[in-house]
């Protein structure tokens, strides 16, 4: 069992758990409301994207990378098959902290949940971090798309790769890292893909962003 990256998620949902996104969506709206963003509804979309994120530890290795990134400037060298990126000091640093002020370059990516929640694509500067929010934070589509395309420029990926291109499923299945450019960040690459292009997604039909 995995990450599933949703846009579109009440579509085709059964009725217990369209109830409870129904339920998690007005949560959304007070928040917005309490936060001074502007108001929001989930559309009523006819289809449903749903985009791997190669499990839950591919999410934080993309975002060991923006903490690096963020904090000295460059990336880090990319992970051998001994260490995991849960792991890194700087990015379990960045995970017990609170969203700073003013906001990180990469907060919206960062201080999220890995297993729940939601995007939403209203702009708004500071991750809401609230109790009541699904997953304990709320955060914009329109500052994930600017983050995950920051990182992309950073990696020299270009962000109209298909995700489930052959180039990129092998750069992310190699055993070994390629010696340069976005390949030697192979799982990064991919699971950046997949987000960029959810964001995108839920920017241009209004849709929440749903982490399943």
């Amino acid at each position: 069992m995995g990450l599933n990256i949703v846009v579109g998620v009440l579509v085709d949902a059964e009725d217990d758990y369209a109830e409870k996104v129904r339920a998690d969506f007005a949560v959304v709206g007070e928040l917005l409301e309490r936060a001074g963003a502007r108001r929001w509804t989930e559309p009523d979309l006819g289809r449903r994207e749903s985009e791997d994120s190669w499990g839950y530890s591919g999410l934080h290795t993309l975002r060991r990378l923006a903490v690096h990134l963020a904090a000295g400037g460059r990336l880090p060298e990319p992970l051998d098959g001994s260490h995991r990126a849960a792991d890194d000091s700087l990015l379990s640093k960045v995970y017990e902290d609170l969203p700073t002020d003013p906001p990180g370059p990469f907060d919206h990516l960062v201080h999220h949940s890995d297993c729940g929640g939601y995007y939403v694509p209203v702009d708004f500067t500071h991750v809401i971090v609230d109790k009541q929010a699904p997953g304990g934070h709320l955060g914009s589509s329109v500052r994930l798309l600017e983050e995950t395309r920051r990182l992309a420029e950073a990696l020299g990926l270009p962000e109209d790769l298909d995700p489930d291109s052959e180039e990129i499923v092998d750069a992310a299945d190699a055993a070994e890292s390629a010696t340069e450019g976005w390949q030697r960040y192979g799982i990064e690459s991919y699971v950046c893909l997949r987000l960029l292009h959810a964001a995108k997604l839920s920017i241009s039909t209004g849709a929440a962003i749903a982490f399943t």
